[in-house]
């Protein structure tokens, strides 16, 4: 069989007895973080239907090729990327005209295969008049239709839409697992692997692509640099770089998003090596530069700007305000300058 997932064995487990008995249901909600893996998923369940040898999925027929390469006519996948259209301003949601190409082409038989697979890729996308497009189509599926939600963010789903679907939850991978499979499958260094495991936060898919950038060290020490830079800058170059992040949030949401989560990370490290926890730290290999900043504020502090974070990166998920968001977070970073006095205020007490 050539399910491509690693570390999810209960869950093919769970299809594998699901596609022998015929009791497949018509749609699946594939929910995790991103990057865990959902549409390697979605691609081995997209074959195992489709798959023309007696122990699907095989990998090697012709159907199961040609899904691993997108090029089966009975597979789609809609996304933000596939919704966008030529000269138009990139979109921040999966309108109702995508969902209603999808329900014209759900109403047509298969082309060549046995199923017609539909995979949303990024559910939590869906306009409120998509979603409720989508919902119908799970309530009167068509036959020989499988549809597959992939989510990283389930609580902003529809109630109605999720519970219509058989949920399939793919948490994160123990760093020990994705360090083994990135030295046993990947050939990768033991120590690079430990780091990327880490780093990964259990998502196999991340670490895999950062494997394989040669610059994706050096580019994540030079973003961490220029963040723990803004501990030592006044409020006006603060809002600059507020501005500046504001500018590069409307070219790419993700692009800030990985910033944000990149800092937060970087506060939990520093709070870890203020615990006397060092060996749990995720940055292992700028460790002194850690213990440094961990020197400079008070556990207090390192928490607050934690939170701070953390909330930014919540409130961009939702819409809110992007400049008014970074502007406030800046202000609330606390300063080289105000821990070195909370540290003898602290001494002194």
């Amino acid at each position: 069989m050539a399910w491509q997932i690693v570390g999810y064995n209960k869950l093919i487990d769970l299809l594998q007895r699901s596609l022998r008995s015929g009791r497949l249901s018509h749609a699946y909600l594939i929910a995790g973080p991103p990057h865990v893996g959902k549409m390697t998923l979605a691609v081995g369940l997209s074959q195992a239907v489709n798959c023309e040898s007696g122990e699907p999925p095989c990998g090697v027929c012709r159907s199961c090729q040609r899904i691993a390469a997108g090029k089966h006519p009975d597979i789609k996948v809609m996304s933000l990327l596939s919704a966008e259209r030529p000269k138009e301003k990139p979109r921040t949601e999966i309108g109702i005209d995508d969902v209603r190409d999808m329900q014209h082409e759900a109403s047509l038989p298969p082309y060549e295969g046995r199923y017609k697979v539909f995979v949303v890729d990024g559910t939590e996308r869906l306009s409120t008049e998509a979603a409720n497009s989508v919902l119908k189509i799970l309530e009167e599926p068509p036959p020989r239709v499988l549809i597959l939600l992939l989510s990283s963010r389930e609580h902003e789903l529809l109630p109605t839409v999720t519970s219509r679907c058989q949920r399939l939850e793919m948490r994160p991978l123990s760093a020990s697992i994705s360090r083994e499979v990135l030295v046993q499958r990947w050939g990768a260094d033991p120590e690079k692997a430990d780091l990327m495991a880490r780093l990964s936060g259990g998502c196999l898919g991340w670490a895999v692509s950062a494997l394989a950038d040669a610059e994706y060290l050096e580019r994540r020490r030079q973003d961490i640099a220029a963040l723990n830079a803004v501990v030592s800058m006044s409020y006006r170059e603060r809002f600059n770089v507020a501005a500046e992040w504001t500018r590069r949030f409307e070219r790419s949401r993700d692009d800030i998003a990985g910033l944000l989560n990149l800092w937060l990370g970087w506060w939990r490290d520093v709070l870890l090596v203020r615990a006397g926890c060092p060996a749990a730290v995720t940055n292992i290999d700028l460790k002194s530069d850690l213990e440094a900043q961990a020197a400079q504020f008070i556990t207090e502090e390192a928490l607050s700007a934690a939170g701070s974070v953390f909330r930014a990166i919540e409130q961009l998920s939702v819409n809110a305000n992007p400049r008014l968001v970074l502007e406030v977070l800046m202000l609330a970073i606390p300063g080289v300058d105000r821990a070195k006095t909370s540290q003898t205020v602290a001494g002194k007490v």
